[in-house]
Protein backbone atom coordinates (compact mmCIF):
# COMPACT_ATOMS: atom_id res chain seq x y z
CA UNK A 1 0.00 0.00 0.00
CA UNK A 2 1.18 3.45 -0.48
CA UNK A 3 2.15 5.42 1.82
CA UNK A 4 0.02 8.47 1.22
CA UNK A 5 -3.36 6.55 0.75
CA UNK A 6 -2.78 5.58 4.10
CA UNK A 7 -2.29 8.79 5.55
CA UNK A 8 -5.13 9.91 3.84
CA UNK A 9 -7.41 7.41 4.54
CA UNK A 10 -6.28 7.69 8.58
CA UNK A 11 -7.13 11.51 8.61
CA UNK A 12 -10.56 10.43 6.84
CA UNK A 13 -11.19 8.00 9.76
CA UNK A 14 -9.62 10.37 12.62
CA UNK A 15 -12.33 12.98 11.30
CA UNK A 16 -15.49 11.21 11.40
CA UNK A 17 -13.95 9.18 14.73
CA UNK A 18 -14.15 12.67 15.73
CA UNK A 19 -17.87 13.49 15.03
CA UNK A 20 -19.18 10.31 16.07
CA UNK A 21 -17.44 11.01 19.43
CA UNK A 22 -18.73 14.07 19.53
CA UNK A 23 -22.52 13.13 18.55
CA UNK A 24 -21.99 10.09 21.33
CA UNK A 25 -21.50 12.79 24.04
CA UNK A 26 -23.96 15.23 22.32
CA UNK A 27 -26.53 12.07 23.10
CA UNK A 28 -25.79 10.47 26.06
CA UNK A 29 -28.43 12.68 28.44
CA UNK A 30 -31.50 12.14 25.51
CA UNK A 31 -30.96 9.53 24.29
CA UNK A 32 -28.41 6.74 25.94
CA UNK A 33 -29.37 3.80 23.12
CA UNK A 34 -28.18 5.90 20.33
CA UNK A 35 -25.03 7.17 22.19
CA UNK A 36 -24.29 4.00 22.63
CA UNK A 37 -24.31 3.49 18.99
CA UNK A 38 -22.40 5.89 17.90
CA UNK A 39 -19.75 5.52 20.29
CA UNK A 40 -19.28 1.45 19.12
CA UNK A 41 -19.17 3.32 15.28
CA UNK A 42 -16.51 5.03 17.00
CA UNK A 43 -14.76 2.29 18.48
CA UNK A 44 -14.81 0.62 15.32
CA UNK A 45 -12.85 3.03 13.25
CA UNK A 46 -10.30 3.64 16.29
CA UNK A 47 -9.53 0.09 15.46
CA UNK A 48 -9.33 0.65 11.70
CA UNK A 49 -7.01 3.37 12.50
CA UNK A 50 -4.99 1.27 15.31
CA UNK A 51 -4.37 -1.32 12.10
CA UNK A 52 -4.10 1.29 9.33
CA UNK A 53 -0.86 3.40 12.14
CA UNK A 54 0.63 -0.62 12.75
CA UNK A 55 0.50 -1.33 8.88
CA UNK A 56 2.43 2.20 8.07
CA UNK A 57 4.62 1.63 11.31
CA UNK A 58 5.38 -1.81 9.49
CA UNK A 59 5.92 -0.21 6.24
CA UNK A 60 8.63 2.64 7.10
CA UNK A 61 10.32 -0.46 8.72
CA UNK A 62 10.34 -2.93 5.73
CA UNK A 63 11.62 0.54 3.77
CA UNK A 64 14.81 1.41 6.21
CA UNK A 65 16.11 -2.39 5.60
Amino acid sequence: MNTSFIKTQQSKLLNTYKQLMEQAYNFRQMDAALSDILEFKALKLLNELNRLNFLNSNQLIYCKI
